[in-house]
């Protein structure tokens, strides 16, 4: 294999196969291609390549791997003595241990044709188990159930950091019934693929035996992710031959909350106390200005394996930090900066991502990019205007303007529950089909309701009588004051309807419960005059607004249909890599997140921002808000913490940033000019 395009620690990680090895890869610093490398390097050697074990995380990672993997090793190399065709074993944790399971699983006492119950069948499981079990007044949400037992499951630990304790312990007592209950199908889980491996290399060494023989050189990529069940998996098969290579960053480490155990890193020389120890510090992503923050920030974890990056792509533009009124004026100077790159800079859309700590501060973000027509993707998560609740919602706004509009009558007819079920609206439907006319045009002909029971005509016309009742209050010619905004109308509304009241009865979880709420009035907070200006009749300030949060905007013609904005949580963006990154936010209680101090999580929280930092490549800009709102009231917020950590000299701030050049300002007119011809 060829080396010489490799820097020297990289050529040293390829080379150096025999014995426990760790390679140090810090952000952005090639690590995939390190990891493949060695797979070309010690097959070239003459190692059989069934005899080696490259274990990731995501079968995408994996993909990769086979096909890197694939263009550098000659096909003559993957041809065993008999002339069958032999492939290193480059897999998920969970796809090495079906393998394994396929073959040895009998001897655990199930049978070979075992099924993997996916994410609702393990649901429905629980739902069942919960039914029968004396638990009190409490109605517990299953899924909660359901991942506290995994975590129970794949914890080494009698004990469980979790929101509600309670919960936790009632998981807890449930776990062997649920276990017990999966065997009874033989049907296995997710971590029980994991866990019956362990079972199986326990009671069965000739199993263990057999696994060890195969795989002889073991690598395992983000291994600072891996919980407890992965580390005893990959450490029982390691021990005997000792050729194991992991690859990792413990200051990338940042899902502690789901089970992953950065000691596994940290604390590898008490298991291997010959590991060699290769740091890759070379970053081939960003500037030397990102990268001398990152560092700045991270080195005040004090658990941590010392390391450095840098880049020979010279410094860089500096860090931009701008300080905001609310999370509202945020959203705008954000969006209007990413339009200013594209007119500009001519950056593309798909360059620039908005970073944010948690799922609640899309709302204004993905509002100031409809506003202006800017395309995004909402990645690792359910956008703001597409969940439930807020669906809900607009489709009442729009039936009260038109009660005609079936589709949000038909959405919206049963919520919340009034008598008006499927087969109901179904009836209703067919009925307005027939006559050629809207359904709720069915629902005020009485002639037309005979066919129903009582009880359904008197729920239909009860909705028909709310409907008109609040059309009737919307198109009353009296003038609205800008003192009392739509938000004032759509609350007047909601509690006649009882949506609030109804999300609270319907969802078992008071704090799911309190989100949906939350969401509603975070969307009635953003009512306001600059989508549809207060001296207009409500009727036309609300198709204004409607118009502004359509759910449909056609495309673009000549609008790529993958050059679009990256909206992400800073959970959801390790891996990735953007030219022009923008983490929106940097308060104290969002990253670090207020839990963390009680949790004492804020290692992990720097991480997060660390991680945050690096997925930058060329400019990186950071904001904090004032205030920001929480249940419709502003509440005052302070900077993160984080940001002190930060050399002053690397930051210019927002205010003090350079003024767009008269040649830059002459560009941008004349395009402007030209695009109004």
């Amino acid at each position: 294999m060829e080396l010489t395009s490799l820097n020297p620690e990289q050529r040293q990680a390829v080379r150096t196969v025999d014995g426990p090895l760790l390679i140090l890869a810090g952000a952005g610093t090639g690590k995939t291609r390190v990891i493949t490398g060695r797979v070309a390097y010690m097959i070239s050697r003459g190692i059989r390549p069934g005899n080696i074990l490259a274990v990731t995380f995501t079968n995408k990672a994996a993909r990769e791997m086979q096909d890197r993997v694939k263009s550098l090793v000659p096909k003559r190399r993957l041809i065993d003595e008999s002339g069958q065709a032999e492939r290193p074993t480059i897999c998920t944790f969970h796809s090495l241990c079906v393998r394994i399971l396929r073959r040895h699983i009998t001897k655990l006492g199930y049978k070979k044709n075992f099924v993997i119950y996916d994410a609702a069948e393990q649901l429905g499981v629980v739902r069942r188990i919960l039914s029968q079990v004396s638990i009190g007044s409490r109605k517990p949400d299953p899924q909660a159930v359901l991942s506290l037992i995994s975590r129970w499951r794949n914890t080494n630990s009698d004990e469980l950091v979790a929101e509600d304790q309670e919960l936790a312990g009632l998981a807890k007592r449930l776990v062997t019934t649920y276990q017990q209950t999966l065997k009874s199908s033989n049907a296995v889980d997710f971590d029980d693929l994991i866990l019956l491996v362990l079972r199986l290399f326990a009671d069965c060494p000739e199993a263990l035996k057999e696994c060890r023989e195969r795989y002889r050189y073991i690598m395992v990529d983000e291994y600072q992710d891996t919980n407890h069940s992965q580390f005893q998996l990959v450490h029982g098969l390691a021990k005997a031959h000792r050729n194991f290579c992991v690859v990792g960053d413990d200051d990338q480490s940042i899902y502690g909350w789901r089970g992953a155990e950065v000691a596994n890193l940290l604390d590898l020389e008490k298991h291997f106390p010959d590991v060699q120890v290769i740091r890759l510090e070379q970053n081939y992503r960003s500037t030397n200005t990102i990268l001398e923050a990152a560092n700045a920030v991270i080195k005040n974890n004090t658990q941590r394996r010392e390391k450095k990056l840098w880049s020979d792509k010279g410094d860089g533009e500096p860090i931009t930090l701008w300080e905001f009124r609310d999370e509202e004026e945020e959203a705008r100077a954000l969006v209007e900066e990413i339009q200013f790159n594209r007119s500009i800079k001519k950056v593309r859309w798909r360059e620039q991502a908005i970073l944010f700590r948690t799922n609640q501060q899309s709302r204004p973000l993905e509002t100031a990019l409809r506003k202006a027509e800017i395309r995004y993707n909402l990645v690792g998560g359910q956008s703001f205007f597409d969940r439930r609740e807020i669906r809900d919602f607009v489709s009442y706004l729009k039936l009260f303007l038109n009660p005609d509009d079936d589709t949000g009558l038909l959405r919206v007819a049963n919520v919340p529950a009034r008598g008006l079920g499927n087969t109901t609206m179904e009836k209703l439907l067919a009925l307005s089909q027939e006559r050629g006319c809207s359904v709720f045009g069915v629902m005020r002909d009485e002639a037309a309701l005979g066919q129903f029971k009582p009880r359904t005509v008197e729920s239909i016309l009860d909705f028909v009588e709310l409907v008109e009742s609040v059309n009737e209050r919307l198109n009353r010619p009296v003038p609205v004051h800008p003192a009392a905004p739509l938000k004032a109308w759509c609350t007047g509304w909601l509690e006649e309807v009882g949506l609030f009241r109804e999300m609270r009865r319907m969802e078992k979880d008071a704090e799911s419960a309190e989100n949906r709420v939350r969401n509603i009035v975070d969307l009635l907070d953003s009512m306001d005059p600059d989508f549809c200006p207060a001296d207009r009749p409500v009727p036309e300030r609300l198709h204004r607004y409607l118009e502004h949060i359509s759910l449909d905007r056609e495309r673009d013609d000549d609008e790529e249909a993958g050059d679009v904005v990256t909206l992400i949580t800073v959970h959801s963006c390790k891996g990735l890599e953007f030219p022009h990154v923008f983490i929106a936010g940097v308060e104290d209680g969002l990253i670090p997140h207020a839990r963390s101090k009680v949790e004492g999580t804020v290692d992990e929280e720097r991480r997060l921002f660390y991680v945050a930092i690096t997925r930058a490549q060329r400019t990186l800009t950071m904001s904090h808000c004032g205030s920001r709102r929480k249940f419709g009231e502003l509440i005052p917020c302070q900077p993160s913490p984080f940001l002190k950590e930060i050399p002053e000299e690397l930051i210019v701030h927002g205010d003090d940033a350079e003024p767009v050049s008269e040649e830059e300002e002459r560009d941008f007119f004349s395009r402007l000019k030209a695009s109004l011809e």
